[in-house]
């Protein structure tokens, strides 16, 4: 186990540390004392722009953003406020006619190139989160095949996520460094090639090394895609676009499941590696000749000590709440991991509130409706995952579907929720977000306490039906809320809070994964042992009819007394187990219905952010 974490780290380091010097090395340009006569007629967007500290905002803070806010790029996207803080402040002057020639010609060109530049982002965030849900079938063929035990197989899962947590508040730094077309190219490189290395692995050491290289693409693609569509798209479209954006999102967890379960049961687990690497390749085609920079291109500061104090902070806060759905929160492992991300991640806040040049610029929280929709869009992750960690378990486990059975049934309550995710951006921009999530909110609520009356007599049409109406309430409560929270940043603040939502959502989504079930084994558990002190041989009613059920089973089986009645007692303790995994599995979906109620409660505070254009 210490290998696979030593591994993970120092690979991790590597590629960032690599990445970091290759744009060290190529942003080095020699400085001259006067501007010549090409660079004076430069457009703005081009050029460096000083930082001022966290917390103040300089004159040259506010020609900035105004220049961002008329620019080629960002002339569509009105900027939200919630209040008069932000206001302009008079005096600032007109830019000048011949910067507005060339930002208003930019604009044509830009406007032409949208559905390009959206079709490259969204076919390589669909490929990442393919990927993703592929791989979850295949844990118990990779087991066998490559010989290796459960807990050490599940860092093919806990090893991405951790990787995913070092690279997501990276993105801001990189989008910035590196713009979004060249940034695009190179984390599809890097997914591309980690999946070619996973197709060919001879070992596990091997396949882990792939899986890292994989999520270190995948983790910068996610708040890439919500920057670029909120960067390209007018506040009053942005819903409808961000509605489009959910079905990328959504329509590769439905299909994925169906689809790994069917490849499983035809070919190797290689295969599924095998499937992503045509479309990686396709998506660098694509990008290479679409994709353009949609936000300005700066050489901000590297915050070293930023990066290792989140990079600590977050890989131990999400291995240590992996590890206690199998450890236990008692497990010393749980607690250490737990104490440790949790001490370096208030260094992590600390420093970005103190340094001038933050990694990931936690000022966006002092937005009170991004900060409101952050939380609920947590809290709403953390119910999601209980469909998705928990149904599987009753239907294979207990009920003995198999995978493709239990791929099936979730297939169509995706692909509502994939249509009708473009219809709630719609409502969205019409509406705003508070009215939808709370309809979808009281939708999941029901839905969700639906599943709490699991038993082995419950169909597998009902279980879907429930699915199906459960999917349709989330539809309206997962883009839209993300976006309203959004919509109240500035445009130089939208990579640093699409960083801060997406890292924000992934540890909610573990946090989750972990607590429900911590709950389901606990709980199972409770009821196992509360069956055993019912079900006794002190009670002559149950003992006339464990004798009754042995003296059964030995006349049919053809066996001795004795033997039938120890098979009567394997078969009742068999049963009770079962049951208890049921009641177990149903108190983790009350627990859900309670954390569904709490963003239901928590909707209510939303409000519509109020879109205005700068005075000029």
């Amino acid at each position: 186990m210490t290998i696979y974490i030593a591994s993970y780290a120092v690979i991790s380091i590597i590629l960032l540390l690599t990445i970091n010097y290759l744009i060290r090395k190529q942003s080095r340009k020699p400085k001259q004392a006067k501007m010549s006569n090409h660079e004076k007629d430069e457009p703005i967007l081009n050029k460096e722009v000083p930082q001022s500290p966290i917390g103040e905002e300089s004159p040259m803070d506010d020609a900035i953003n105004d220049t961002l806010s008329k620019s080629a790029i960002t002339e569509p996207a009105l900027e939200y406020v919630s209040d008069p803080d932000d206001a302009e402040k008079p005096g600032e002057e007109e830019i000048p006619t011949k910067e507005k020639t060339i930002k208003e010609q930019s604009k044509v060109d830009f406007e032409g190139s949208k559905g390009k530049i959206i079709a490259a982002v969204m076919l390589g965030a669909f490929v990442a989160i393919l990927n993703q849900t592929l791989l979850n079938v295949a844990i118990p063929h990779i087991m066998n095949d490559l010989n290796v035990s459960t807990s050490t197989v599940q860092w093919l899962t806990t090893g991405y996520m951790l990787t995913n947590g070092i690279f997501i508040p990276i993105t801001p730094f990189l989008i910035s460094k590196l713009g979004t077309r060249k940034l695009l190219i190179l984390a599809m490189s890097a997914f591309t090639i980690g999946s070619l290395v996973c197709s060919v692995s001879t070992g596990f050491s091997m396949l882990m090394i792939g899986r890292v290289i994989q999520a270190a693409g995948a983790g910068v693609i996610m708040p890439l895609l919500m920057t670029t569509f909120l960067t390209i798209f007018p506040p009053e479209k942005r819903g409808t676009a961000m509605g489009i954006m959910g079905v990328a999102m959504i329509f590769a967890p439905a299909i994925g499941p169906t689809l790994s379960g069917w490849l499983i049961g035809h070919y190797s687990w290689r295969v599924l590696f095998d499937l992503v690497i045509p479309f990686g390749i396709i998506d660098l085609i694509i990008a290479s000749i679409w994709m353009r920079d949609v936000t300005p291109r700066t050489n901000p500061k590297f915050d070293l000590w930023g990066f290792i104090t989140s990079s600590i902070g977050l890989g131990f806060l999400l291995y240590g709440f992996s590890e206690a759905g199998n450890d236990g929160w008692d497990s010393s492992v749980v607690v250490l991991s737990l104490f440790i991300g949790v001490v370096f991640l208030v260094l992590f806040v600390w420093r970005e509130f103190t340094t001038d040049v933050p990694m990931l610029d936690l000022r966006v929280f002092k937005y009170d409706i991004y900060a409101l929709t952050t939380v609920v869009s947590m809290v709403v992750n953390m119910a999601m995952f209980a469909g998705m960690i928990l149904l599987p378990v009753y239907l294979q486990n207990i009920r003995g579907f198999t995978a493709l059975d239990s791929g099936l049934l979730m297939l169509p309550g995706a692909i509502v929720m994939g249509i009708m995710s473009p219809i709630a951006g719609k409502l969205f921009d019409r509406f705003g977000a508070r009215p939808l999530a709370i309809i979808g909110l009281v939708i999941t609520v029901l839905t969700t306490w639906g599943f709490t009356q699991l038993t082995m007599q419950t169909t597998y049409a009902h279980i879907m039906m429930l699915y199906i109406f459960r999917m349709f309430g989330m539809s309206f409560i997962m883009m839209t809320v993300m976006t309203e929270g959004m919509n109240q940043l500035p445009m130089h603040l939208t990579s640093h809070g699409t960083a801060a939502s997406n890292t924000a959502r992934t540890v909610a989504g573990s946090i989750g994964t972990a607590f429900l079930v911590t709950v389901m084994t606990n709980r199972s558990t409770y009821h196992t042992a509360n069956y055993s002190n019912i079900i006794t041989s002190d009670n002559p009613f149950i003992a006339e009819k464990m004798a009754q059920l042995g003296q059964g089973f030995a006349a049919l089986a053809g066996i001795p007394t004795s033997s039938g009645q120890a098979l009567a007692i394997s078969s009742i303790y068999g049963k009770a187990v079962q049951q208890a995994t049921i009641d177990g599995i149903n108190d983790a979906f009350i627990v859900a219905t309670g954390i569904s109620a709490v963003a239901l409660l928590l909707a209510f505070f939303i409000r519509r952010s109020t879109p205005r254009t700068k005075s000029k």
